[in-house]
């Protein structure tokens, strides 16, 4: 078959009547609608499963948190109230910490000049 004869054969096929044509149409504007619906589905499915992975990590680090002992009083976003009783517990902590510090530098000191 030489390529003349299947560009006459795509030419006749192209003049259609204009209820096959309508069809024809249709035909791909159906299977348009399938394509585009069924690619708006994976592109949801995909966002739900991220956002389901990034909530179990989430909970994951939470959870580690609270076996620790560093995240006792709740969950990670906390609003009005109770974030100043947040902040008067980490400042408390931090004034412990500085406290601690401040004990081990004066026993390092006391080694260093008794020894």
């Amino acid at each position: 078959m030489d390529c003349l004869s299947v560009l006459e054969r795509m030419g006749s096929a192209g003049r259609t009547t204009g209820s096959s044509a309508a069809g024809t149409i249709a035909i791909s504007l159906a299977a348009g609608v399938v394509l585009g619906a069924a690619g708006l589905a994976g592109w949801l499915w995909r966002r739900a499963e991220r956002r389901g992975r990034a909530r179990r990590h989430e909970a994951m680090l939470f959870s580690s948190r609270l076996q620790d002992g560093s995240e006792a009083a709740g969950p990670l976003s906390r609003t009005g109230a109770d974030a100043g009783g947040v902040r008067r517990e980490l400042q408390e902590r931090v004034e412990e910490l500085n406290l601690a510090i401040d004990d081990v530098r004066r026993q390092l000191e006391a080694l260093t000049t008794g020894g």
